[in-house]
């Protein structure tokens, strides 16, 4: 039968894991980008770390790795993360806010296809949202260039604030008018009233 596919970590735990001011800028971090938990902050900060990591070794010159070079900056290239013509310098720049931009939520907030980012969260694990005409349930898929043009909506949904309901079909009190009359209700009770009496 074979074995069992075995899951690995795709992020690595911060060394001062109790760190205040660490806390605080990771919720902070957490409230900007709609994430469910710090583990989706310490996912983004790991991918930084591997391409910093990988960029100081190219730097080092220790080996013939220019191969290896540009195939790291085209496909950082092909996911928006750097510019064109990138080079390992910039590399190093990176944060976790370039990968942040790049996953699903952020761009279906961007596009407007939801009005906060909490709510592009649920549209895309509620299934209304594709990429393509492909369905895609996943709030951190990292979207390329070229797909960030197809990304719309997998099923047509309605999310525009509705317009102000009359006060009698929301159970709400009705107001008296301008003149200071009575509801109209309130005159035709006050006739069945008096008639019934």
């Amino acid at each position: 039968m074979g074995s069992a596919k075995r899951n690995r970590r795709k992020f690595e735990k911060p060394k001062d894991i109790w760190s205040s001011d660490r806390i605080s800028s990771d919720n902070a971090l957490m409230e900007e980008y709609g994430l469910k938990n710090m583990k989706e902050v310490w996912i983004a900060q790991t991918r930084v770390g591997r391409v910093r990591r990988n960029a100081r070794e190219f730097l080092s010159g220790t080996a013939d790795t220019k191969d290896y070079e540009s195939a790291m900056i085209a496909r950082l290239v092909k996911f928006g993360i750097v510019k064109d013509g990138a080079t390992l310098d910039d590399l190093l720049d990176l944060n976790e806010r370039a990968f942040m931009e790049r996953r699903l939520q952020s761009i279906v907030t961007r596009k407007g296809l939801a009005r906060t980012t909490k709510q592009a969260r649920q549209l895309i694990t509620h299934g209304y949202i594709s990429i393509a005409g492909r369905k895609v349930n996943r709030p951190g898929y990292m979207v390329s260039l070229e797909e960030e043009k197809a990304v719309g909506y997998y099923k047509p949904i309605q999310i525009q604030v509705q317009a102000a309901r009359a006060p009698a079909a929301t159970g709400a009190p009705e107001t008296p008018g301008a003149g200071g009359e009575a509801p109209a209700g309130a005159q035709q009770s006050g006739e069945a009233q008096s008639t019934g009496g």
